[in-house]
């Protein structure tokens, strides 16, 4: 099985599809994570995306209601995206894309001139009302629910394989069709 592509530089990477992901990435999370398997595989991921991934990390260390918690995460995680950026909120509802879904939108965001893609992880009890209304895309990485600091991971592990798909590399192998019984 061929080993990912090069971490950084233009080595193994094809012509203009490479570009194409040039864009500056931003996961801004409610939460930190810390020492373990999880922080390192999402560095591991992280650090194969040729414009790697900043990682904003908010915490409410308040004890406050639920709701009044979420707000104040929200307000915190929306202080982080800079203007103009390309907010993707993740979120159960949201819409579930392909991993090959999401490689064509990095690459339409960056033929139309984006300079920021940024998605917006919350915390246990979810996005705060203001952070859903100012996305630009709700994504759901499926219905089921994931610990956050696995979130990250996930969402890292496509970032990556939706470069290795603009490129041209390997990585990714999609499934073939479920062949039904008859």
């Amino acid at each position: 099985m061929p080993g990912p592509p090069p971490a950084s530089g233009t080595a193994g990477r094809a012509g203009p599809e490479r570009a194409a992901v040039l864009v500056r990435i931003l996961i801004a999370a409610v939460g930190r994570l810390s020492r373990g398997p999880e922080r390192e595989l999402f560095a591991a991921y992280a650090s194969r995306i040729a414009a790697g991934i900043d990682l904003a990390e908010v915490e409410e260390r308040r004890r406050l209601p639920a709701a009044e918690r979420v707000e104040r995460e929200g307000e915190r995680l929306l202080a982080r995206i800079p203007d103009g950026a390309f907010l993707v909120a993740l979120d159960q509802r949201g819409r579930a894309l392909s991993s090959e879904a999401l490689a064509r939108r990095l690459l339409n965001l960056r033929e139309n001139g984006a300079s920021c893609l940024a998605f917006a992880i919350g915390g246990a009890d979810g996005l705060a009302p203001a952070v859903l209304d100012r996305a630009n895309l709700v994504m759901s990485l499926g219905p089921m629910t994931w610990p956050h600091a696995l979130v990250r991971v996930m969402l890292a592990e496509q970032l990556y394989r939706a470069e290795a798909i603009l490129a041209g590399h390997p990585y990714h192998r999609a499934a073939p069709p479920l062949r039904r019984r008859g």
